[in-house]
């Protein structure tokens, strides 16, 4: 390879590249890898650009005679680690023996990789809590409480509820994997959002009774039609009445507002919002950015006691995601909180 066409190389390669001699000085670096790393004077050697001991490692086989060598490594730029995969190969240079380093950032790729792991290892304690209460209540029913009826019939109603809990988990998941499955069709039909607001209201009107909640509605008595998957906006609104009056009990009062906007500059267009605003003890903000994250609870206790899963608003977020739509969370300790849900008011804006 001659210094002309290392040089058209390094020019048409987008990822960060370096080329170094048998010596494992630089000859050649494109703009990426300065980008990456800072400015890279010709003739350093390597060592001095980036100090990895496994990717000098690495270099020092390949210009031994391997012809190639690749590896993960966590580089150093700009103050930040950057997740990255390092592959070294032998080259033929006019001078003699080299080596090309190619460095592609697979930051990304981590980042999701710790995700599936992070979601894996919530769901094994979200299982293991309740299969382990259960197991406990099985062996003390084989044993000390053999005899015993009353003991037997709590543990009973204990063991129901924790399979009850288990049993509406893995509901959970099985919907969020069906919800993330559709996240990229748009949905085809067309329904009336109001008349499935009033249902859901007064589904959840024996609930609200139940906890002195008294359902507010407004602007749900007409018709608007809207493109949406019924069976999702109603899981949508269900969940987030259904919260309303679990969490915001305290304030006696729970507001479902639906309403027109002209023109909404986040949807470019016309849109309809639905608002679900209780008068509860509301949420300290800094849960708000996280309130959507699997398994993310202001409160693990309360939320379990209540039968909470702590997947409902991340099902939430994907529904509204598919129907193109916004979810939007606002509250203060002790001021309430309001779930703003905006959706497209025509096919044209999905």
């Amino acid at each position: 390879m001659n210094p002309d066409d290392l040089r058209q190389i390094l020019k048409a390669v987008t990822v960060p590249m370096l080329v170094v001699d048998g010596q494992s000085r630089l000859i050649g670096a494109n703009d990426a890898a300065e980008v990456l790393l800072g400015p890279i004077p010709s003739a350093r050697p390597f060592v001095t650009v980036l100090r990895h001991p496994e990717v000098n490692a690495a270099l020092d086989a390949v210009l031994a005679g391997e012809d190639r060598a690749r590896l993960n490594a966590t580089i150093m730029s700009q103050g930040r680690g950057v997740f990255c995969e390092v592959t070294v190969t032998g080259q033929r240079l006019s001078g003699g023996p080299g080596a090309a380093i190619v460095i592609e950032d697979r930051s990304r790729d981590e980042e999701t990789e710790q995700m599936r792991r992070d979601f894996v290892a919530n769901v094994s304690h979200e299982l293991r809590t309740p299969l382990t209460a259960l197991m406990g209540f099985i062996e003390t029913l084989r044993g000390p409480a053999r005899n015993d009826p009353n003991a037997r019939d709590r543990f009973l109603d204990i063991m129901e509820r924790e399979a009850g809990r288990m049993n509406r988990l893995i509901g959970d998941l099985l919907s969020l994997s069906r919800v993330e499955q559709d996240e990229r069709r748009r949905p085809v039909e067309t329904i009336d959002i109001a008349a499935l607001l009033r249902g859901v209201v007064t589904a959840q009107t024996g609930s609200a009774d139940m906890a002195g909640v008294e359902i507010e509605q407004v602007g749900t008595q007409r018709q608007v039609m809207v493109p949406g998957d019924p069976d999702q906006l109603l899981q949508v609104f269900h969940n987030l009445i259904e919260n309303a009056v679990k969490y915001g009990a305290s304030g006696g009062l729970v507001t479902v507002a639906l309403e027109r906007l002209e023109h909404e500059p986040v949807m470019r267009g016309a849109a309809w919002t639905v608002t679900v605003a209780d008068k509860g003890e509301g949420i300290d903000p800094r849960h708000l950015p996280r309130l959507t994250e699997r398994f993310y609870r202001v409160d693990t206790h309360r939320s379990r006691e209540q039968g909470g899963t702590g997947l409902g608003l991340a099902i939430v977020k994907h529904i509204v995601s598919r129907h193109r739509g916004r979810l939007r969370i606002e509250s203060e300790k002790g001021q309430g909180s309001r779930f703003i849900v905006m959706l497209p008011e025509s096919v044209g804006r999905l």
